[in-house]
Order: C-alpha cells, then sequence, then structure tokens
C-alpha cells in the first residue's frame, strides 16, 4: 500500500512506451536511446552509489511496517474518538481513516536516512482539535515514537516524531466523508468542496506528488535523474524552499517537464538535457507540467493576470493539482543569480561528460563557498537545552529569507548569497559563541553564514545596522507571537572577514575549502590558456553577454513576466540584480572570460594592499553595538577569487527552443498587457519577492555605527 516503488497507470512501459500527455508542448526529441547513452546511465547509477542515495531492500521493508502500524493506529484513534463522540460501536468501526504519503519517499528518490511526509486523513466527524490532542497523546504513548512534538501554528500544521528511527512529518485532513475506504484516491478536484485552508494545503502534497508521477512518461528514468538532480543541488548547496532556493518538489517538477521534453531519453541523457533546457529557460516564464486545470472551488490558484503578487515571482514553477501554487515564491534575486550560476556550470560539466572529458563524479563536487566571498554575516543561534533549540533553528531558518531581502534593497549590495547548510559551534571556537543570562557559554549554538558582494565604488558606505536589527526584531517577535520564546533562546547577527571565520568553524573545513578553490582556479586558468571548452575567449565572452541580454528582454516581455513594466524602461532599472549576464556580472562571470593573469588568487589579493581601492562600510556585528574592521583586497570582482562560469555555448542548440517557450502556457496570454497597463506604483520596488508591502530603505536615522574599511 505505502510501497513508494509501486509502477504507476500512466508511467511505467520501458523506453519508448507511449503516454498520454507529454506536457505543455509537443517533446522536442522522440528519438531512441544509444548504446553510449545506456553506458553513460550505468556510469552514472554506479556514480551515485557512495552517497547513499539507495535504500537496501532491508530498509524499504522497515519503512513499509512503520507505516502500516501508524495506518493501525490512525484507524484505532477513529473508532475511539467516535465511540466517545456516541457514535453506534458498529458504524465506528466502518469509519475508517488513512495514511498517505507524498514528497520524496512517495517519488521513490528517498535517500537512506530521510524522512517520510506523511498524510493523515481523517472522516468529517473527527476534528482538528481531535488530532492535535487525543491523537498526538496517543503518538506520545507509543513505545516506538520519540521526540514527538506538534506544530499546529504552522502554514501546514504538522506532528513531527521520530518513529521506530525514521523521522515523520505527519500532516492532517478531514474531508467532508462519511468513511474513508482503504482504497480511496485523493485525485478527485471535488474532495476539496467546502473543505478548510489547512486541509486542502495538507491534501496539496498528495495531490501534486501522485500528479507528477502520473505526468512522466517513464518513472524509472525519472527517478535516477531525479536522484542525481537532487544530489547536485544539495551538495551545490541550493536545496532549500525555506531559504530561497528550490525544494525537493520543485527540482521533482523540473524533471519531469525534462522527461516530458525527451520522452524516451534515459536517465544520463535527461540529466543533460535538464541543464540543457533550464540554463537557457527563459525566466519568468513558468514552468508548467499541464495546462491548468478549469475548476472553480473559491480557492486561490497561481495566475498573473489576477493576482499581482504573482507577476513578482522570478522563476515560476507551478505545481500540476488544483489549486494550482507556485512552488518557488520564496526565490530571491540572490538566490535566483546564484541557481543560474550553477544551472549554466552544471551545463558545461554534463557536456564535458557526455563527451568523455569527464567523470559523474566531478558534478557532485561541492564547490568552494567560503573563499568565494571576503566578507560574511554570520547569524547565531543558541538555546539552552537540545528540544528548545531543535525549535529555535526552525524558527529562524524560516525567516533567514527575510533578512536577505532586507540586505537586497541596499543599493551597494550585489548579491546575499546565503549557505543552507546549518553549522554547529565548534569546541574549539567556543569563546565566539553566544553567553546566557549567567554568563557560561550556551549548551547548544548553530550558525548560518551569508556571504556578501559589494558594488565596486569608490568610497563607498554602507550601514547594515538597520537591516539585522530589524530581521531580529521580527524573529523575536514572530517567537512571543506563537508562545516558543523561552529562556536561554537567543540570536545574533555578526559581520565577519573571511580570515576570521576560522573563530566560528573547523579548521580543517577551511582548509577542505582552501583547497576547493585554489583546484578551482588552477582548472580554470589551464582551460582559459588552452582554450579547451570553447569559451575562454573574449569574443566568446562578448558574444555570451549580447545572448544573455536578449533572453533578459525576452523574459521581461513574456506573457507573464514579473514587472509591470510598461514602455519606459523601469523595469530594466527595478531588476537590475534580476538578470543573469554571465559575461558582464563580477561575481559570477566565466573566469575562462578574462585571460590567466586576471584571475585572482586569494594570497596574491591579500597581499597587494598597494593596489585596492578601499571602501567604508558601517556594519553591526550584533545589531545594537558595533566594532571596527579593516579589509582591503584587490579590484577585479571585488578582490574575490571568481568562481562563477558563464553560459555554456554548448554545440547542441536547443531544437524548437522559442516555439516551447511560447507555448508553455497558452491560458495567461492576456497578461502582458494587464501588467503593462495597471500603472501598479509598485513596479519601481524591489518586489521580486512577492511582497509588495514589504518596507524599502528606511530615511530614519540608524544607530551611530562605527565605519568598516572593505572591498
Amino acid at each position: 500500500m505505502w510501497n513508494s516503488e509501486r509502477s504507476q497507470p500512466n508511467g511505467g512501459g520501458g523506453s519508448g512506451s507511449a503516454t498520454k500527455t507529454l506536457g505543455m508542448t509537443s517533446a522536442i526529441s522522440t528519438a531512441e536511446p544509444k548504446p553510449e547513452d545506456i553506458l553513460k546511465t550505468k556510469e552514472l547509477e554506479k556514480s551515485l552509489e557512495p552517497y547513499n542515495v539507495f535504500e537496501a531492500e532491508e530498509e524499504l521493508n522497515h519503512r513499509m511496517e512503520i507505516l502500516a502500524k501508524l495506518n493501525t493506529l490512525v484507524k484505532q484513534w477513529v473508532r475511539d474518538v467516535s465511540i466517545a463522540k456516541n457514535m453506534p460501536e458498529a458504524m465506528a468501526e466502518k469509519l475508517g481513516g488513512k495514511i498517505y504519503t507524498f514528497g520524496s519517499y512517495r517519488l521513490g528518490v528517498h535517500h537512506k536516512g530521510a524522512d517520510i511526509d506523511a498524510l493523515c486523513v481523517a472522516p468529517r466527524n473527527i476534528e482538528r482539535a481531535d488530532y492535535f490532542g487525543s491523537f498526538f497523546d496517543l503518538l506520545k504513548q507509543q513505545p516506538e515514537v520519540t521526540e514527538c512534538r506538534a506544530v499546529e501554528e504552522a502554514f501546514v500544521p504538522v506532528i513531527k516524531m521520530n518513529f521506530d528511527g525514521i523521522e515523520i512529518d505527519l500532516l492532517f485532513a478531514r474531508l467532508a466523508l462519511k468513511e474513508i475506504p482503504d482504497n480511496f484516491d485523493l485525485r478527485d478536484d471535488m474532495l476539496l468542496k467546502n473543505l478548510d485552508q489547512k486541509s486542502v494545503r495538507s491534501l496539496n502534497g498528495c495531490r501534486v506528488t501522485d500528479e507528477i508521477l502520473r505526468l512522466v512518461p517513464n518513472i524509472d528514468n525519472f527517478r535516477l535523474a531525479l536522484r542525481t538532480i537532487k544530489l547536485w543541488a544539495k551538495r551545490h548547496g541550493i536545496y532549500s524552499n525555506s531559504l530561497g532556493y528550490f525544494g525537493g518538489v520543485s527540482w521533482a517538477m523540473l524533471v519531469a517537464r525534462t522527461c516530458q521534453l525527451y520522452p524516451n531519453a534515459v536517465a544520463a541523457t535527461l540529466v543533460h538535457k535538464f541543464f540543457l533546457v533550464f540554463s537557457r529557460w527563459k525566466w519568468p516564464q513558468p514552468v508548467l507540467l499541464k495546462q491548468p486545470d478549469n475548476v472553480n472551488l473559491g480557492f486561490q490558484v497561481w495566475d498573473p493576470r489576477v493576482n499581482v503578487q504573482d507577476r513578482y515571482h522570478l522563476m515560476p514553477i507551478i505545481t500540476p493539482a488544483y489549486p494550482q501554487q507556485n512552488s518557488t515564491f520564496n526565490v530571491s534575486s540572490s538566490t535566483r543569480k546564484v541557481m543560474l550560476m550553477e544551472f549554466n556550470r552544471g551545463m558545461q560539466i554534463t557536456d564535458d561528460i557526455m563527451m568523455g572529458k569527464q567523470m559523474w563524479e566531478k558534478l557532485f563536487e561541492a564547490p568552494s563557498f567560503f573563499y568565494r566571498y571576503r566578507h560574511f554575516i554570520v547569524l547565531l543561534v543558541s538555546s539552552s537545552n537540545a528540544d528548545d533549540h531543535l525549535e529555535w533553528c526552525g524558527l529562524v531558518e524560516s525567516k533567514i529569507r527575510y533578512l536577505i531581502q532586507n540586505l537586497e534593497r541596499n543599493q551597494h549590495i550585489n548579491l546575499a548569497h546565503v549557505n543552507p547548510k546549518c553549522y554547529e559551534q565548534h569546541e574549539q571556537n567556543s569563546a565566539t559563541t553566544l553567553n546566557g543570562a549567567d554568563g557560561k557559554p550556551t549548551a547548544f549554538c548553530s550558525l548560518w553564514f551569508i556571504g556578501l558582494e559589494f558594488e565596486r565604488t569608490e568610497n563607498l558606505n554602507v550601514d547594515l545596522t538597520e537591516s539585522i536589527q530589524n530581521f531580529t526584531d521580527s524573529v523575536h517577535k514572530h517567537a512571543v507571537h506563537i508562545k516558543l520564546l523561552k529562556d536561554g533562546m537567543k540570536i545574533e547577527a555578526r559581520h565577519v572577514r573571511r580570515k576570521q571565520l576560522a573563530q566560528y568553524l573547523d579548521p580543517n573545513l577551511l582548509k577542505r575549502e582552501r583547497k576547493i578553490s585554489d583546484s578551482y582556479t588552477q582548472s580554470c586558468s589551464t582551460a582559459g590558456s588552452g582554450n579547451s571548452n570553447g569559451s575562454a575567449s573574449p569574443a566568446d565572452a562578448a558574444s555570451r553577454k549580447r545572448k544573455s541580454t536578449d533572453l533578459s528582454a525576452a523574459s521581461l516581455s513574456s506573457p507573464i513576466a514579473g514587472s509591470p513594466a510598461g514602455s519606459n524602461g523601469s523595469a530594466s532599472k527595478k531588476r537590475r540584480n534580476d538578470s543573469f549576464d554571465g559575461a558582464s556580472n563580477s561575481s559570477f562571470c566565466s573566469t575562462s572570460s578574462m585571460t590567466p593573469g586576471q584571475t585572482t588568487d586569494t594570497q596574491n589579493a591579500e597581499a597587494n594592499d598597494s593596489n585596492t581601492t578601499t571602501n567604508n562600510i558601517a556594519v553591526s556585528d550584533t545589531a545594537t553595538t558595533q566594532s571596527v574592521i579593516s579589509a582591503s583586497s584587490s579590484s577585479p570582482s571585488n578582490g574575490e577569487r571568481d568562481e562563477g562560469t558563464a553560459p555554456s555555448s554548448s554545440a547542441e542548440e536547443l531544437p524548437s527552443s522559442a516555439e516551447m517557450h511560447d507555448e508553455e502556457n497558452p491560458s495567461f496570454e492576456s497578461a502582458t498587457s494587464a501588467s503593462n497597463s495597471n500603472g501598479d506604483p509598485h513596479s519601481t520596488n524591489n518586489s521580486s519577492n512577492g511582497t509588495g508591502n514589504d518596507s524599502s530603505n528606511s530615511t530614519s536615522a540608524a544607530p551611530a555605527a562605527a565605519e568598516v574599511a572593505c572591498s
């Protein structure tokens, strides 16, 4: 019943099997796989094994046993609650109740030790209060259940627990039905009629997952390709919905769209085509797996013709089940730049892999984060005990994207790159942790790092005090509102330079990052001098710049472009950070587009102070106190080693690419006139996050701040 590997009605068959639907457009290629493609797929599967992305049969059976126990527990609970509400026992026995799965487990791409996303569906006589009351108490009584906690105030309320060694996130939905039979299918849209919003949101995960599986032509090829892309995204630090990157369902929909465009391709080809398609995608043109359903049950759906906020979404990926939503509304200008850079880098690597110049392991090499930037904001989050720390870190992580948005509003910050990995305070560096009320270091401390890239301007003065203060205030206010804030919970934001990172991180980690960074610089210099990848010459870089400019212009004029710009050109000014130009952006241009001598070495950059431009930046270390930090760097790219890559000028052109994008969303054809004619006053604001009510740069006087000399 809960086997994530079972075949689906529309998906199953082998290579070349017919399908009922291939999405919004016809396939780009229906070519059958060649022998070399099959060989590359076998090599790909073997390269994934060291990363524990596959689960043994014994572990899979253990998960199914746990879900069976949980399903029996739900039926027993529904029966007992119904009897307690004076329902005859014979009727209560027939009510049912069922556990459904969704997410990576349901898609069949979960890795070893992964959690399970599940949904408890109950009949109409069971209230949500019963779920978070009697059922929560019943779970805590089970000997296999530990770390059980309810998050009833969440946007999608959930009970989190560890059931016999497996983490489970269990949602709840109450259907307007008398009974829930064992073979009940949740795909019927009319099930949502008269349901509350929380139940609709809870049901959405299962409905979207089932629809994705139904819309791919070959499930086995889809699964292997998705495992690859998920591993790549995690290794490259762009896997986190809450922080503004893509989450699991978004990556699944992108891979599913690739499968629709190349229905007979094997996994290795699909991975290559994935980067080909989405490194050239005309964002903010939406990605859709099918024509939106014509259902009207009163729930809001993603539609930029109607909803003004939808026009500001930067990389919309629309869920295929009603009510259709954008799964990537958290994407910001900075996270968009980072992801586009990784798409283009992935395109170059997979080009080399398919030509036999590289092995698949190259795709999974993690890039250096801490040697990409010279200046960072470090968030220190501390608590006095493990349970409090788990909740506190969860809340802070869900709010970090608002700090990124605050930083992006600063005209002198080109990029605020958040590292999705949460680091624990290293014992050796406990002196930098936060102190409790008794003056002693708190027992639990976690850290997040945000790399900052400032614009290259002489006599630059930047004050980040207000941005940091607003963030910490909003976190505390929300914690108080949901009654989560407890003694010992603290959050602090500090500005640090790269050479100060050793105070916060394991020195061995920094050594590994330095080695990766040096290796990358050396390889780029070699590629640049040899011009072996076809993208090293300045002429190629200029050509790529022109193509990127054309692509940005096309995106802004697309039917659902994210800005009500009109014809005065204000959109390009508003979205100065929203269009990726691989040849001109100082932080993400290809090192191969420069001469080898222009590639900056870290040691030389730090030593060559006489050739630097010194700027003054006032930065609050704790949002209430200031410190003076001196830094200098060489002029290219803010003194940073350039680790980005420009779009690959691949020899293979995307067949009928223009037609593919033009036809991708026929139901939104009138959005251009709608967005251009409404004169939306927000068009000059940086509203890319879809929150037009957020305050822009405040004119109120910030606290006095010390000046920090930096590049």
